[in-house]
């Protein structure tokens, strides 16, 4: 077997994991907004990370080269990076916010949600066995151990 052999399997390999675990964080937000535990907003996000982090079980930003010059929304990515790795909460980023605010839905106004920062959260610990959570725990410590902190996923196309 050829080293350009073993470089396309691995490639194949990464891209079908890639997939599975984009697929693994939508059906995350879906399970969690039909079971009313999603925040979303960088600010909502903020007050409930505040409040009770020990509720917040995986946290989402995302942005895209529109955002990518907003100096204040980065100072608030950093911060809720910080809070995210002080509170041993799991942390990810999309790069498709479009694709992400559809997941997630609109308010009741009918505009697309400020989809910067979701959080998935808890009501009860115990009560929260998602295996697409736990999918995405797994990656996320994967991940840190090749010393990514923040994962980047790709949600699939629809």
């Amino acid at each position: 077997m050829t080293l350009e052999e073993v470089h396309g399997q691995d490639n194949s390999e990464t891209t079908d994991r890639m997939q599975i675990i984009g697929t693994a964080l939508e059906e995350l937000l879906v399970s969690a907004k039909k079971q009313d535990c999603l925040t979303v907003g960088v600010y909502e996000s903020a007050k409930v990370m505040n409040v009770d982090p020990d509720n917040v079980a995986f946290c989402v930003l995302a942005t895209d080269e529109e955002y990518e010059c907003d100096i204040a929304l980065q100072i608030h990515f950093t911060l809720i990076q910080a809070f995210c790795f002080d509170n041993d909460i799991n942390i990810v980023r999309v790069n498709d916010i479009e694709r992400l605010a559809g997941v997630v839905g609109t308010d009741e106004s009918e505009e697309p949600k400020d989809a910067h920062c979701i959080l998935v959260t808890s009501p009860n610990v115990d009560a929260w066995k998602d295996p697409a959570l736990d999918k995405l725990r797994l990656f996320c410590e994967e991940s840190r151990g090749m010393y990514e902190w923040v994962p980047t996923i790709t949600l699939p196309e629809r």
